[in-house]
């Protein structure tokens, strides 16, 4: 189950119990990673998400619309 998720070098890390399971850089993989290894709905953040600029986005926001769309997508595909 994805339960927590840090903005680095551009892309979105998913971890699991501690572990990193993925990594993202488009809505689509988000999606899919989400569907593998499932989802309850809320994630605990890294400030990194809130200071998305220093962590290779172009904006703070960037990394929180990723992670958005990829969540949308995800309840899209469930229906």
């Amino acid at each position: 189950m994805i339960d927590y998720i840090t903005a680095d070098e551009g892309h979105i890390d998913m971890y699991s119990g501690g572990d990193l399971v993925g990594i993202a850089k488009t809505a689509k993989t988000i999606c899919w990673y989400l569907q593998e290894m499932g989802f309850d709905g809320s994630v605990a953040t890294s400030s990194s998400m809130d200071f998305a600029s220093e962590y290779g986005f172009d904006t703070d926001e960037e990394a929180k619309e990723l992670w958005e769309s990829g969540v949308k997508k995800f309840y899209m595909s469930a229906t």
